[in-house]
């Protein structure tokens, strides 16, 4: 079972981060990384842009984009993994392993349904 671990924190604290601390944290997530390749349980993970640049599409209709991400809240979703285990007690597991390493971060963790039927979550033979 897919499962998708969605990494929420507050922006203005990661983006006060110096280069070396942020580097640190990256070190150590790739640690964490490497391991789930190893177990080949790791599938596509993203740090995502900055949330001033991010745009919402919604309403009725053709919709309407409005500034910023789609929820008021203290923290933004700033990036995310999709992992690869049997139960979600083993993707749990996964996001203590992530929140060990950055204690301030928060982590939800949600299975995911492939929307196009036959569609692979596999990476393409051809990259």
């Amino acid at each position: 079972m897919y499962y998708a671990i969605l990494a929420y924190h507050e922006e203005g604290v990661v983006e006060s981060w110096s280069e070396e601390e942020d580097a640190a944290l990256m070190a150590e997530l790739l640690q964490i990384n490497d391991h789930l390749v190893k177990e080949k349980s790791l599938g596509p993970a993203a740090r995502l842009g900055q949330t001033q640049r991010a745009v919402t599409l919604r309403g009725k209709g053709a919709g309407m984009v409005i500034d910023g991400p789609f929820a008021e809240t203290k923290e933004q979703l700033l990036g995310f993994y999709v992992v690869d285990f049997p139960t979600l007690e083993a993707a749990v597991e996964v996001a203590r392993d992530l929140r060990r390493v950055n204690p301030t971060a928060v982590y939800e963790i949600r299975p995911i349904s492939l929307y196009v039927p036959g569609a692979s979550l596999a990476p393409s033979e051809e990259n």
